[in-house]
């Protein structure tokens, strides 16, 4: 073992073995690894630990019945060392300030990895948007940009969608945010539909990159997508994207799973008829031709691309030692548990870090953000070459910090990202 690797090996044993998964815990125990390897100033050191804000708000709507009813909503900021916060904002009934606080340090670190001018923040709300109309969904989306509006800004705070949020909920805050200015502001949000000025491209943004960026470790390991295997967890906007995109390559999708279960056809399904499917029902449950599969037994297949695209803690120390892929790309935020990422490391499998590997969508955002402060928009062409450019950069650089270091793509991404965040730290001089 290198000396680099055993400076910060030892961090594993930090996280406790029989506690509840939390995701903010992960996300400090990956930034403690690097920032042990970079022997950081302890004030650079503690700045960077810990949010910079955390705001909690308490709302209040009347319902489609007449009952008014309260829910509680998040926004957090980890840092504007490098520019304003960016983030999305998520409606879940398990939202909680800890997983904005770990969402908004992995955007953090993420849009340091690809050197875009953000640095990370995170929102949500505390609800169950599933049963909920669009008209309280509307109205719920604009209390809570009037209790934000103070922290949110084209240059303090850009918010996106997220977790069950989409374009419409982003004109949405636009609106509700804009009131207050007396004109029209795009740029406070990003994924915002195309006639309000939002980005072509947007849509498959997140999918383009961990495209473009599976293309490179595929290259990395002298092998290509056609021919290969795969199965995806999580069929949202991220899955079906990337799906789309290797099938088109020529890889097999042989199990999809979403919230609600799980199929599998060992002889291949066509992710364009699935997605018809799902916007019929609802759901990949009941797909014809296919077995259901759940969520362990998915992880377990014999495919060559493992991708998980839902949500934290997928692959935890319970299944990594039943993965058979040769890479996991990880489509969520934080989908894989440190105990995890140290058993696949043993087994020899790449993982491709939440923090390089999706990072396509605020790469877009940026993109969409800077097209709105000038007002000129380019095509969705131009888009995928700046795209493609960017995360294959983000890409060669990660992996020249691995190789340089003898270390995982992971421990490479976080190296390469916490040390631009607290280089640039350093040179504003903020010690307290």
């Amino acid at each position: 073992m290198s000396q680099d690797r055993a400076k910060i090996k030892y961090l594993s044993s930090a996280l406790p073995k029989e506690k509840e998964y939390d995701p903010f815990i992960e996300a400090t125990l990956q930034f403690e690894r690097a920032a042990t390897f970079l022997d950081l100033d302890p004030w650079i050191y503690q700045r960077l630990k810990y949010p910079e804000k955390e705001l909690t708000v308490h709302l209040s709507i009347t319902m489609d019945n007449g009952r008014a009813e309260s829910f509680t909503g998040f926004r957090v900021q980890h840092s504007t060392v490098r520019g304003p916060a960016k983030g999305g904002i998520r409606y879940s009934p398990n939202a909680s300030l800890s997983e904005c606080k770990a969402l908004a340090a992995w955007m953090t670190w993420k849009c340091a990895v690809l050197d875009l001018p953000f640095g990370g923040g995170k929102g949500a709300i505390i609800c169950d948007p599933l049963h909920m109309s669009e008209n309280e969904l509307r109205k719920l989306t604009k209390e809570y940009t009037l209790a934000i509006r103070d922290l949110i800004g084209p240059y303090k705070d850009i918010p996106a969608p997220d977790m069950f949020t989409n374009a419409q909920t982003m004109a949405w805050i636009a609106d509700a945010y804009s009131q207050s200015l007396g004109y029209f502001e795009p740029a406070v949000v990003t994924g915002k539909p195309l006639h309000l000025w939002g980005s072509q491209g947007r849509a498959m943004a997140t999918g383009y990159g961990l495209f473009f960026v599976l293309q490179e470790a595929c290259r990395y390991l002298n092998t290509e997508i056609a021919g290969k295997k795969a199965a995806i967890l999580g069929f949202g906007n991220v899955g079906s994207s990337i799906a789309k995109l290797i099938h088109r390559a020529g890889c097999q999708i042989i199990a999809i799973a979403d919230i609600f279960g799980g199929i599998v056809n060992l002889h291949g399904l066509d992710p364009l008829e699935v997605e018809k499917y799902v916007s019929r029902t609802g759901t990949v449950v009941g797909f014809p031709e296919t077995e259901p599969v759940d969520n362990e037994t998915l992880i377990s297949l014999p495919v060559d691309f493992l991708i998980p695209a839902a949500c934290e803690g997928q692959i935890n120390r319970e299944n990594a030692h039943q993965v058979k892929a040769k890479i996991v790309l990880e489509g969520a935020n934080g989908p894989t548990t440190l105990e995890a990422d140290s058993l696949l490391q043993e087994k020899g499998v790449l993982v491709v870090p939440d923090i390089l590997a999706n990072a396509g969508g605020v790469t877009v955002s940026y993109l969409e953000w800077v097209q709105d402060l000038q007002r000129y928009f380019w095509s969705e062409e131009e888009i995928l070459e700046r795209t493609e450019k960017k995360m294959k950069k983000a890409f060669a650089e990660v992996l020249a910090v691995a190789e340089k270091h003898r270390l995982p793509l992971r421990e490479a991404a976080y190296i390469l990202a916490v040390s631009r965040v607290a280089d640039s730290l350093a040179a504003l001089g903020r010690a307290a």
